[in-house]
């Protein structure tokens, strides 16, 4: 009987801050415009010259070593993205020669900003099967390159980043308790890129009407669809492992918006102080965002060995999932 444990976890953000100040020189816009109703007060942003790759590369090697596993030890690489470096191949085989992972599979995987926890129960899946030994999880995005930079309704949400975690197959108790995956199909167009696919292909007409930058037609019902949507993801995980809401050390959601998180938080009558947030440092970093705050939130010592954690993510699709893990 085997089970799955998170061992070793890094991650990254670009050097390069945008300010709300920064957007008020953009957009019609302000500072507290922007914080009253997303929380955020600035977001990392990409260079030119820096791929999605890139910053899972230096997240990798992070959890990599954090866990003192070589790459020649990894049986997968598994990246979770909305932004790869291009079609094909995948953004996780540019990581596997990068790395000199030379053992291992590598494929991505594309559930939006639920995309880490959705990588997470695939890799567990996994290593409770027997089938591999160590994984490598990434979130990564770089949405800045997929924003319409004069739509104010989305460019002040979303930043750049990487997190990534090694996750191992054990004969002791799994670490990871239980993952929940969901999806609706119905309401994909409530967040979403048109262009640049198979629909419709690149081309100047497609680049002129700007379909492949992020389209989110009415904000409200993403917010309400992510809020129930979250809610009852984690219910169904505490539910699952015969845990209250009281046994929770840490809530650590998708860092979507300051509100849709309390909001979350309100309804499974959680307190505050048990939340984990840094989408005020680093905006909506999409499938990056739970990496990055469970890396920081470890670091400043808010997340201990022991600690019950509880995971939450809403993305595009629209996707949603939870995740109980005994940290």
């Amino acid at each position: 009987m085997y089970g799955s444990r998170i061992v070793g976890i890094g991650a990254f953000v670009p050097d390069r801050v945008l300010t709300n100040a920064d957007l008020e020189q953009m957009v019609s816009t302000s500072d507290e415009w922007i914080v009253t109703r997303t929380g955020i007060s600035e977001r990392r942003i990409a260079s030119d010259d820096q791929a999605t790759s890139d910053l899972a590369e230096v997240a990798a090697r992070r959890a990599l070593e954090s866990a003192s596993v070589d790459p020649n030890d990894l049986d997968l690489i598994l990246v979770n993205t909305v932004t790869p470096d291009m079609f094909f191949p995948s953004t996780a085989c540019v990581l596997q020669e990068r790395l000199g992972a030379s053992r291992a599979a590598a494929f991505d995987l594309m559930a939006a900003c639920s995309g880490f926890i959705y990588g997470l129960s695939v890799a567990d899946a996994y290593l409770r099967a027997g089938l591999m030994r160590n994984i490598l999880v990434i979130g990564a995005d770089t949405l800045s390159k997929v924003v319409d930079w004069s739509d104010r309704g989305t460019c002040i949400l979303f930043g750049d980043g990487a997190g990534a975690v090694i996750v191992q197959r054990t004969t002791a108790d799994s670490s990871i308790l239980s993952t929940h995956l969901y999806s609706d199909g119905s309401k994909g167009k409530q967040l979403f890129i048109p262009g640049g696919g198979s629909r419709q292909p690149a081309s100047q007409k497609v680049i002129d009407e700007k379909l492949v930058t992020i389209r989110m037609p009415n904000g409200n019902e993403v917010f309400k669809t992510a809020v129930r949507s979250m809610e009852d993801a984690a219910m169904a995980a505490l539910k699952a492992n015969g845990v209250e809401v009281s046994d929770i050390d840490l809530f650590i959601s998708h860092q979507a918006n300051a509100r849709i998180i309390y909001a979350v938080a309100e309804r499974l009558d959680l307190p505050r102080e048990r939340i984990f947030m840094n989408i005020d440092r680093y905006g909506n970093t999409s499938a990056a965002s739970i990496p990055i705050a469970i890396d920081e939130a470890v670091r400043v010592g808010r997340l201990k060995r022991g600690d019950l954690l509880l995971l939450t993510a809403f993305g595009g699709g629209v996707t949603w999932g939870s995740a109980l893990i005994r940290w």
